[in-house]
């Protein structure tokens, strides 16, 4: 299944995962060791424990384009959609605002 860092503020705030269950986000334990640690979102607080999903996390898919520039992104490549997670992957490693959400490679140990 697919993974993705979570970035925010450039710090490496966690790990969203694409399991057969649905969704996992997953803060990282030295980001929550770091006093000035804040949440990705409100929705999602700061814990040790996972947080999971049978859909994509509603914050996550807020960050994906709408309207005229999905379009574009439909247009220029085979992704349907429905598949929020790809759309996620490809489109949000630069987002607008504090969180950047990065494609780990299978091979990779992030």
């Amino acid at each position: 299944m697919s993974k993705a860092l979570v970035l925010y503020k450039g710090k490496r705030a966690g790990i969203l995962e694409e399991t057969d269950e649905g969704y996992e986000f997953r803060y990282n334990k030295e980001y929550l060791a770091d006093a000035d640690a804040d949440p990705v979102s409100l929705t999602l607080p700061l814990s040790e424990k996972p947080y999971k999903s049978p859909v994509l996390f509603p914050f996550f898919d807020g960050l994906i384009p709408e309207g005229w520039l999905l379009d574009v992104v439909l247009r220029n490549t085979d992704i349907s959609e429905l598949d929020r997670f790809s759309l996620l992957l490809l489109c949000c490693k630069d987002c607008i605002g504090a969180v950047s959400v990065i494609p780990i490679k299978e091979n990779s140990d992030e």
